[in-house]
């Protein structure tokens, strides 16, 4: 069977806005791709990963809580912190510099029309890349994500959050993984919602930063290899 091909673009450092304009125009390309394939001979429809950094945003999911965000308009403005409310499933969270932020534009039709497998198979990935680091991360039931001590509800910490819309079977948004991420701006929200557990990220737990380049190409592997897709 043949596998599923997927375009990978690096947007660099980028506004949210910006890369969120990117994956619609890339979102729609698909899906009128699948309107058109029910009136005319069937043409494979295109996949997409993108990578970036964004300027400091906190993105605010559609069944998200406000009073998660424990800052005012006024305050964003004074430390240049942008606001979303967008339409991924999910609550709060943050993005910015030294985060490596990945949005899978894919069509499940190529993969398996399964919204858990979507995301297990993210999770998955992540898992991965954070081993290569000799950093176990693992999941925690009915939470979406990678967590450190996952086991040990007192000192469970997020590492990659995640969250995503989808029509049509075709994916947006998706995930963010702390690298090298300033992890104060977490201090001004309630991460996800989730009241009782931390935010980490790869430099924290390895007392040290380290090459995002390293880190992307370590995401392209793995992620390639949990979907079993090949790069365009």
């Amino acid at each position: 069977m043949q596998h599923p091909i997927v375009t990978y673009m690096d947007l660099g450092r980028i506004a949210y806005q910006d890369a969120w304009n990117k994956q619609t125009d890339l979102f729609n390309v698909i899906i009128e791709q699948k309107l058109r394939n029910r009136s005319m001979p069937h043409e494979p429809t295109p996949n997409f990963l993108l990578f970036c950094e964004h300027n400091p945003v906190y993105t605010l999911g559609k069944t998200g809580k406000m009073h998660h965000l424990l800052l005012n308009e006024v305050a964003m403005q004074d430390q240049g912190i942008e606001f979303f409310h967008i339409n991924r499933g999910g609550d709060i969270t943050f993005h910015g510099p030294g985060q490596l932020t990945g949005y899978p534009i894919f069509d499940l039709d190529n993969f398996k029309t399964d919204i858990h497998y979507f995301m297990r198979t993210m999770e998955e990935a992540m898992i991965a890349v954070l081993k290569r680091l000799n950093i176990h991360g693992s999941r925690i039931d009915g939470l979406t994500g990678v967590w450190i001590d996952a086991n040990i509800p007192s000192m469970a910490r997020k590492i990659c959050a995640m969250g995503v819309h989808t029509s049509r079977w075709v994916t947006m948004h998706g995930f963010g993984l702390n690298v090298n991420t300033d992890l104060s701006y977490f201090n001004k929200i309630v991460p996800c919602g989730i009241m009782d557990k931390g935010v980490t990220s790869i430099e924290k737990e390895l007392g040290h930063a380290v090459d995002m380049n390293q880190i992307k190409l370590w995401v392209k592997e793995e992620f390639a290899k949990a979907f079993e897709f090949d790069w365009a």
